[in-house]
């Protein structure tokens, strides 16, 4: 049975709507757009369909706009070449300046494991009937399994793009350890919500 979309869920698709555009508006790396913002805009209508056929809270829904501003953001820089130092440049005056790798692609991992937890949770204790224990320990699996097989496909990638296209979409930035680091920091960020969540669950799910 389907029901409506909460007017919340609603305005967060509309202006995810609206951030596709200007994601690949001017984007620096434009060959690889498609990669980055392209699944974005082919799931937005999938997306109404659930959201009307399997709904979650506004809460829920909230993590999951909000990481998708962060990556439609990072995407405009192709991830790698963010200009977030010039954006806060009163705050990273104060900072370490010996930072010389672009750690904004860092940030939106650890932003995917702290945002994910709770709407992997109340999917499977909705409709998967799991105990919010078990949940929790899915969601974090999830996490672990999603890193982890993102950085397989960046790694196919290797041998469709050009060496030039694919580091720039891969983001490795010279770090022979950026997957380990990515999935590592994605998990950390997971590790962290999962306490809140826990003790909040049932309050957020309404």
């Amino acid at each position: 049975m389907s029901v409506a979309v909460p007017k919340p869920q609603l305005w967060m698709l509309t202006l995810i709507s609206f951030g596709i555009p200007l994601s690949c508006w001017g984007a620096l790396y434009p060959q690889n757009t498609w990669l980055q913002v392209g699944p974005v805009a082919l799931t937005l209508p999938l997306v109404v369909f659930a959201l009307r056929r399997w709904p979650i809270s506004n809460a829920a829904a909230n993590c999951i706009f909000v990481f998708v501003l962060f990556h439609l953001l990072a995407a405009r820089w192709s991830y790698s070449f963010v200009p977030y130092r010039e954006w806060i440049s009163w705050v990273y005056k104060l900072s370490d300046q010996r930072i010389d790798r672009n750690m904004f692609d860092r940030f939106v991992h650890f932003m995917f494991g702290l945002l994910a937890i709770l709407p992997v949770t109340e999917i499977f204790v909705r409709y998967a009937g799991l105990k919010e224990r078990m949940a929790l320990v899915v969601a974090m699996l999830f996490v672990l399994a999603a890193g982890g097989l993102y950085e397989i496909f960046e790694w196919g990638l290797t041998f469709a793009l050009s060496p030039a296209d694919a580091g720039a979409y891969n983001g490795e930035q010279g770090d022979r350890f950026d997957s380990q680091k990515d999935m590592a920091i994605a998990a950390m960020g997971a590790l962290i919500a999962v306490i809140p969540v826990a003790k909040g669950f049932r309050r957020w799910l309404a």
